[in-house]
């Protein structure tokens, strides 16, 4: 908050508090209005200058820097000092401060004498004191637990900014691998396998720079990841891919899904049309379920993989804390993983 608001807020508040008492007192006593007035606004003014005495020189100067010692005996010097001005006022407005009637019965009145009154005044004092040190600490807790909150926010901002980081690098990778393969089996497929993966990356360098995209095109990028290892398979990968529910305006985390579609073709055996990789998206306008399976290729064990998955389980506990829930079964022959994720 901006000092000017700060200031405003307080006065604000003071006005009201001091606006609500006279109201009440007003209208359950018969004390004069000059009365109410010196003892409302006037002491309530000189009560308000010691709490900020309090809130703005000493516990900065003094409590904040664990000077104790020196803070109480300015505490003592300034509560005794605030009890005899305070007493001074009295004389000067003697008949609406000093003055008080002996009893019920017994109407006269009579002087309140500066002990009795400098007691009375010394709890009202600490009243106030008390008061300042509780805003004080408050509005540190607050303003602590903020910056504590600030910067847990830039440090998971770039963890994730370092984990998506290492997606290009590792798509790119396993990518130019299957072009490599093309190339180098002088496929005519190589030019078509070019121009697909130039399509992923535009989408992969120029919308995925947001926090969520939307659903409709992440699913577009894995069809062309999809049609692109087709390419590499010269026509014979096999991927049962069915989208179920109605894709509108639902939006993801980018690049989150991509994983699982990889180490399917990776590692799994995609040219058997018997066994078919197994990818099904169910979609509701909060919800996704992801459900992927391929069988496993005994052979294909890659001693660089794995980077994708530990990726995507840390950028799911980073990005969607307790909205989702993954389950990865490492089964004889099948490698299944089902994700369930709120939108």
């Amino acid at each position: 908050m901006k000092k000017g608001w700060q200031i405003f807020w307080h006065i604000f508040i003071w006005i009201g508090i001091i606006v609500f008492f006279l109201f009440i007192v007003h209208n359950n006593t018969k004390m004069t209005t000059e009365r109410l007035l010196v003892i409302f606004v006037l002491y309530g003014s000189i009560n308000i200058s010691l709490f900020y005495i309090n809130y703005l020189l000493f516990i900065p100067r003094f409590l904040n820097r664990k000077h104790y010692g020196v803070y109480i005996v300015a505490i003592l010097i300034t509560m005794v000092l605030y009890g005899v001005a305070k007493y001074g006022v009295g004389l000067i407005f003697r008949e609406d401060v000093l003055m008080h009637m002996r009893g019920a019965k017994d109407l006269r009145q009579e002087a309140i004498g500066f002990w009795s009154y400098f007691t009375s005044t010394l709890f009202t004092s600490i009243i106030f004191i008390c008061l300042s040190i509780l805003l004080k600490f408050s509005v540190d807790w607050f303003l602590n637990e903020r910056i504590q909150r600030d910067l847990e926010n830039q440090r998971l901002s770039a963890e994730l900014a370092f984990l998506k980081s290492q997606i290009n690098p590792h798509f790119l990778f396993n990518s130019l691998n299957s072009i490599y393969s093309l190339a180098y089996l002088q496929s005519e497929n190589t030019p078509g396998a070019i121009l697909k993966l130039s399509e992923i990356m535009r989408y992969m360098l120029y919308e995925c720079n947001d926090n969520k995209v939307d659903l409709s095109k992440e699913l577009q990028y894995l069809q062309n990841y999809i049609d692109l290892q087709k390419i590499r398979f010269g026509n014979n990968a096999y991927i049962d891919f069915k989208i179920d529910g109605q894709v509108t305006d639902q939006q993801i985390v980018p690049l989150l899904l991509i994983a699982f579609i990889e180490n399917a073709f990776k590692h799994g055996i995609a040219n058997d049309s018997l066994t078919p990789i197994r990818l099904l998206i169910s979609v509701d306008q909060q919800h996704l379920q992801f459900y992927i399976q391929n069988k496993k290729h005994t052979n294909n064990r890659d001693a660089m993989g794995g980077i994708g998955l530990n990726n995507v389980k840390r950028r799911l506990d980073l990005l969607y804390p307790g909205k989702y829930n993954l389950d990865i079964r490492d089964e004889i022959d099948t490698y299944t993983c089902e994700l369930s994720l709120v939108l």
